[in-house]
C-alpha cells in the first residue's frame, strides 16, 4: 500500500464512522474525563481599573485640581546626560524631582489640589499618564520632561509643548516621535488609536479645551520670562501621546537640555529647581484665576 492511500485510508474511516452513526440517529460518547482536556487560559481583564494617586491639598473638591506627571520613570530612564565627573544624569530624576518641587510650591501657597501621576521611580504606561487625570476629574494637566541635543552640547534653554494634530516643525515630529515610543523601551506595545478617539482628537483642536491649553502654555512663557531661560522658540506644538486627554487641558513642559551644563546645573539640584518651580506654580494660579473670572 502506497503512502498516499494510507493517508486516505485513516482521514476516510473517522469520517464514514461518524456519518453512519448520523445516519442512524446514534449518538457518539465524549469522553468527560473531568473536562481536564479543555484548555484554559487566563487573560489580562479588559478596561482593568488605573491605580489612581492620592490628591493633597485643601479637603474641598470644588477646588482645581492639577496633575503633574514626571515623565519616563522605572526601566525608562528617558533622556540621559553626563555630569562634569562623568557620572550619569538622568531624565526621570530630574523630573521627578521637579514635579516633586512644584508639587510643594503649590501646596504651600494653599487654594489648589495637587496629584502626581508618580511619586517614585515606577512605571507608568503612556496611555494612563492623561487618563490619570481625566479619572480625577482634573482641571490642568503638565507633564514634565527634560529634552537632550545629543553632541551639541551648546542648545539650551525650556520648551512649552501643545497638543496639534500637525508637528509644528519637524524637530517636534521628531520629539514627538520619541516621546510616543516610550512605552516600547518598558514591553508595552502602544496600539493604533481607533476612529472614535481619532475624532475626538480633531475635535479637541476645535474645542475650548485646547484653547485652554494653549492659554496656558502662553502663561508659562509669560512668568518664565526673565526668571528661566527659554529656547529661541520655546511655544511649540507636536502630536503627543501623552497630552490626548480630550477634556483636560494639558501641557508638556520641556525643563531643559540634560546635554548642556548650563541647563543640567540647574536641574539636579533644589536651589536650581527653585526658580522652574516658581514660575510654573505663578503660572498655574493665574491660569485659575482667570477661570474663576469666566
Amino acid at each position: 500500500m502506497s503512502l498516499r492511500t494510507l493517508l486516505l485510508v485513516i482521514l476516510a474511516v473517522p469520517a464514514l464512522v461518524l456519518g453512519g452513526a448520523m445516519a442512524v440517529g446514534a449518538s457518539i460518547p465524549v469522553p468527560y474525563w473531568g473536562r481536564d482536556y479543555v484548555m484554559r487560559f487566563l487573560l489580562e481583564p479588559q478596561g482593568a481599573p488605573i491605580a489612581l494617586p492620592g490628591i493633597r491639598g485643601p479637603d474641598d473638591p470644588t477646588r482645581p485640581l492639577v496633575v503633574i506627571d514626571a515623565g519616563h520613570g522605572g526601566r525608562d530612564p528617558g533622556t540621559v546626560g553626563r555630569s562634569a565627573a562623568g557620572a550619569s544624569v538622568l531624565e526621570k530624576d530630574i523630573v521627578l524631582a521637579l514635579a516633586r518641587d512644584l508639587r510643594d510650591e503649590l501646596l504651600a501657597s494653599g487654594g489648589i489640589r495637587v496629584a502626581l501621576t508618580r511619586e517614585s521611580d515606577s512605571i507608568i504606561p503612556l496611555a494612563d499618564r492623561p487618563e490619570i487625570a481625566r479619572q480625577l476629574a482634573a482641571d490642568l494637566f503638565l507633564s514634565i520632561h527634560a529634552d537632550s541635543a545629543g553632541s551639541r552640547a551648546d542648545v539650551s534653554g525650556a520648551s512649552i509643548y501643545t497638543l496639534s494634530n500637525e508637528a509644528s516643525s519637524e524637530a517636534a515630529a521628531r520629539f514627538a516621535e520619541r516621546e510616543n515610543a516610550a512605552d516600547r523601551l518598558n514591553g508595552i506595545a502602544i496600539e493604533g488609536q481607533s476612529e472614535e478617539v481619532s475624532a475626538i482628537l480633531v475635535e479637541l483642536s476645535q474645542q475650548r479645551t485646547q484653547e485652554d491649553a494653549t492659554e496656558f502654555a502662553s502663561l508659562i512663557a509669560r512668568e518664565g520670562e526673565g526668571r528661566i531661560r527659554f529656547h529661541p522658540r520655546p511655544l511649540r506644538s507636536a502630536e503627543l501621546a501623552v497630552l490626548r486627554a480630550p477634556d483636560v487641558p494639558g501641557v508638556l513642559f520641556e525643563s531643559g537640555f540634560v546635554t548642556n551644563d548650563a541647563d543640567r546645573a540647574l536641574l539636579v539640584t533644589q536651589e536650581g529647581r527653585r526658580a522652574y518651580a516658581e514660575v510654573l506654580a505663578r503660572a498655574i494660579r493665574v491660569y485659575f484665576a482667570r477661570r474663576m473670572e469666566r
